[in-house]
């Protein structure tokens, strides 16, 4: 076994159907008092929802949180949190909404509550972005952890079956880019093949009964172990192509992963063998990248760049980006292979 280091991160974790009533509850354990409520436009009445729960207990709603976290809205939602005299943020929602209360949080250090209803990860990473000028920048930094989240299974009843299966294939990305990290461990290793195994068995059961509690709670469990992993070790070549489309092409963000996940992999196969074969051990197939393509292809979730709108002309800006910054990755980035990864996955073809 080779030498390791490993960090832990501390959030308090609420697991289990119906735990968003305990929310008046866990503010005072954390003893917090007067809360800004963060949600999208599309959220707005969930956030409404939350308000009302907590009472006393929250300032207001703030519902303009945006995919990749605009620096226009960071500096608002700090204004309006200032202003009303928040003492901490819930954030209930994806990544965009936790993305907002980490933007406040970087500059406030306000304590933030998560109360996830995708299957983002975000909740339990210190990891942050925003986007500014076109272009999406990331960073580390434990101010922006949430101090506690609650997995409640029954807010994701109601997402969407589409939004769900991307966003669950955002997670495995997490999962699958944690096994082959420069910076893993024996344990993230543990999580992440956990957590591809549970996505593996809930995703094409949420296709067939999106209602069933236990199936919901399965992928949310999934969701925890890949946002864990995510937190605690390095991304690789797809994390940074994702931001990279993202950031600067306004790419819809869990569509993009879904897109790319395969494409990234297989580039990277050849130098990662072992993780490879633990992915295709958790998922019950023989390569990892051609069953991630095809069970996209099976439920129906997006293969390709240019059905998100990716234009062919921004492809080779899109190359350029993606290898402008060295980053960890286990096959060095070679600027024409990722230039045809990137063709591949927007004609939609399946992974080379």
């Amino acid at each position: 076994m080779r030498p390791f280091v490993h960090n832990t991160h501390s959030s308090r974790i609420v697991f289990g159907a119906g735990s968003l009533t305990g929310l008046p509850a866990e503010l005072e354990v954390l003893g917090i008092s007067k809360v800004l409520v963060l949600t999208t436009p599309q959220q707005a009445m969930l956030g409404e929802r939350v308000a009302g729960l907590l009472a006393a207990q929250s300032v207001g709603v703030f519902s303009g949180a945006l995919m990749h976290v605009p620096i226009e809205a960071a500096v608002e939602a700090r204004a309006v949190a200032a202003r009303l005299g928040a003492d901490g943020c819930v954030a209930i929602g994806g990544g965009s909404t936790l993305g907002l209360a980490k933007a406040i949080a970087l500059t406030s250090s306000l304590p933030i509550i998560a109360v996830p209803t995708t299957y983002a990860g975000s909740e339990v990473t210190p990891i942050y972005g925003l986007t500014e000028g076109g272009r999406k920048i990331t960073g580390r930094d434990l101010r922006v952890l949430p101090r506690s989240v609650i997995y409640d299974p029954e807010l994701t009843l109601t997402l969407p079956c589409a939004m769900s299966i991307t966003s669950g294939m955002n997670a495995i990305a997490h999962a699958a880019e944690g096994l082959y990290a420069h910076d893993g461990n024996p344990l993230t290793a543990l999580m992440a093949e956990a957590a591809l195994r549970s996505f593996a068995d809930a995703l094409p059961h949420i296709q067939v009964n999106p209602q069933d509690i236990a199936t919901r709670s399965l992928a949310l469990y999934g969701a925890w172990l890949a946002g864990t992993v995510l937190g605690q070790v390095s991304m690789g070549l797809h994390h940074k192509l994702c931001h990279t489309l993202g950031g600067s092409f306004s790419l819809p963000h869990a569509e993009t992963h879904t897109v790319i996940l395969p494409h990234a992999l297989a580039y990277n196969a050849p130098a990662a063998p072992q993780a490879m074969a633990i992915m295709a051990r958790a998922l019950d197939v023989e390569s990892a990248p051609q069953a991630l393509h095809a069970l996209a292809l099976r439920l129906h979730a997006p293969t390709s760049l240019r059905d998100l709108g990716m234009r062919a002309d921004d492809l080779d800006l899109a190359a350029d980006l993606a290898v402008q910054m060295p980053y960890p990755n286990p096959r060095a980035l070679q600027r024409d292979a990722v230039r045809d990864l990137l063709q591949r996955a927007w004609q939609g073809l399946p992974p080379a």
